[in-house]
């Protein structure tokens, strides 16, 4: 199955209002090539430098959404372009996101990161912890980052229970912090769940954005 068909499959799947993230780290510019051909405008990257060289180097209407672990000390390099970044774990790199946006005039789209997983290795902010983020109220004065929704990372497993469970516990949570501190935003819409393997399930339970990889890019080479 080449890119291009790979692709058309899996948009074939998705039911309105849910948005295709190709994740195309560790891929070359010629298959992102191929799935933007075919129409794909969102691409996911992890890795701060592979993305601002894959930026500079590729058609500038590509949305690109850093989806891993970023430090506080790269967050300069990306805010110029970047359409929005999921991984948001603490307060500290909200704040850091805003300083930088501020310098370049923007406002940077973020999901707060929230650890549902029984994994440790998984980054995100505890129900509590972004409970009590959000009641403090100080992320208000950020004005140049927009809260738009949540994201989380299932536990890698074959138990589809588990993994369910695991989506209905921050789709639960979504509507309880939109009711709570977004009522009247528009845009906190967002529910950024699923990759490859469980995004059926994720679909299923309310995610708005999946981050597909593997099945569109293929294994990657590393």
């Amino acid at each position: 199955m080449s890119i291009k068909s790979n692709l058309l499959d899996i948009l074939s799947q998705l039911p309105e209002g849910v948005k295709l993230i190709a994740v195309s780290k560790f891929h070359p510019n010629e298959a992102i090539i191929e799935a933007y051909e075919a129409g794909q405008r969102i691409f996911g990257e992890n890795k701060v430098q592979e993305m601002t060289e894959k930026y500079e180097t590729l058609p500038k209407d590509i949305q690109w959404h850093f989806i891993g672990h970023l430090q506080t000390n790269k967050i300069k390099y990306i805010v110029p372009y970047v359409s929005m970044i999921h991984g948001i774990d603490s307060y500290k790199l909200l704040c850091e996101v805003n300083k930088q946006a501020e310098k370049v005039g923007r406002v940077i789209p973020c999901l707060l990161q929230i650890h549902i997983a029984q994994e440790e290795t998984k980054f995100g902010f505890s129900f509590d912890e972004c409970r009590e983020m959000l009641a403090r109220e100080e992320w208000k004065k950020l004005t140049n980052i927009s809260i738009q929704g949540l994201m989380g990372m299932a536990t890698y497993t074959d138990s589809s229970k588990q993994i369910e469970t695991e989506f209905c516990s921050l789709s639960s949570f979504f509507t309880e912090i939109k009711q709570e501190y977004f009522a009247q935003k528009q845009d906190f819409k967002e529910l950024s769940m699923g990759m490859s393997h469980d995004y059926a399930l994720a679909i299923a339970k309310g995610s708005t954005l999946v981050r597909v990889g593997s099945k569109i890019f293929g294994e990657r080479v590393y």
